[in-house]
């Protein structure tokens, strides 16, 4: 089977996964539960920042619910941390980028947070030309990674998305953006 047929057939199966799981959700738990377990908050900050930085913001918005579901006193096993779950060491090296003392930002605070989340998805964004599967893996499993993996025919045929992801937590995290941006530009308005 050929390259393009097996991406072909991965998206065409990415899609019918997102419809079903949508239409599952919504026939046992009824649209109001599709809502309430989507329901964006800090939409006046997300919209800010994505506008500056140039973003979708459903894609941001799906980010956000992926990472820690809106709560931004939520840790990761790895150190990350906030809304958008930043590592330190990139919260430090964004706000050095944009004219913020790394030493005195507060990742946990929303305002902060997104800023400095949005800034990043914005040079991952011009990094790997605005698809947002690569950006949303890299996002996950680093920008060298992806570089890496954009390098290798066996996971990329043209050098700018992935035909294949090979973290399995990355390939799923992908999974979820998406499904989470489907809900986000069906159900809502941004």
């Amino acid at each position: 089977m050929s390259t393009k047929r097996k991406k072909r057939d991965s998206r065409a199966a990415l899609v019918i996964l997102i419809v079903v799981t949508i239409l599952l959700i919504i026939i046992v738990g009824g649209y109001t539960t599709v809502k309430s377990t989507f329901d964006p908050k800090y939409q006046d900050l997300i919209k800010k920042y994505s506008s500056e930085y140039g973003l979708d913001e459903a894609f941001v918005t799906s980010v956000i619910w992926t990472e820690s579901r809106f709560d931004p006193e939520a840790e990761s096993h790895a150190n990350a941390e906030g809304l958008i779950q930043l590592m330190p060491e990139t919260a430090k090296w964004v706000a050095g980028k944009i004219g913020l003392d790394a030493d005195e930002i507060d990742a946990k605070d929303p305002e902060t947070n997104i800023r400095l989340g949005c800034w990043y998805l914005h040079y991952l964004s011009n990094e790997f030309d605005d698809v947002r599967d690569t950006v949303a893996a890299a996002y996950n499993a680093g920008h060298n990674t992806v570089d890496k993996w954009l390098a290798d025919s066996a996971y990329s045929s043209d050098g700018k998305t992935l035909d294949a992801i090979p973290y399995p937590e990355t390939e799923q995290y992908v999974k979820k953006i998406n499904i989470a941006y489907k809900v986000y530009t069906t159900l809502y308005s941004f």
